[in-house]
């Protein structure tokens, strides 16, 4: 069962209705993306850290800033090699100037 202190990170689901198998890809990439040390450690407590980096390695979501996205791959995950960052980090509309 998901906790209801989830409530504010997994902000487009009711955690009362979300199945923690069936939306482990939503679970895990907002979690990593925007979740407290807490929240990251629930996330390592529910899922073990193999399925945490198959999820992230091979159904990579738009949801990371440059600085989260490194810090998620080379620090907590500590994956090798190369991850196109194209493929997780959100891109915001340039600001043009008149």
């Amino acid at each position: 069962m998901i906790p209801k202190s989830l409530q504010g990170i997994l902000w487009s689901v009711n955690t009362d209705k979300i199945d923690i198998l069936k939306d482990k890809i939503y679970i895990i990439h907002q979690i990593l993306a925007y979740g407290t040390l807490d929240q990251i450690k629930w996330l390592f407590s529910t899922y073990d850290a193999a399925t945490i980096n198959e999820t992230f390695i091979n159904n990579p979501t738009k949801n990371y800033v440059p600085a989260s996205f490194n810090f998620v791959k080379n620090i907590l995950l500590k994956i090798p090699g190369d991850l196109n960052p194209k493929d997780y980090v959100r891109s915001f509309p340039r600001h043009l100037r008149s």
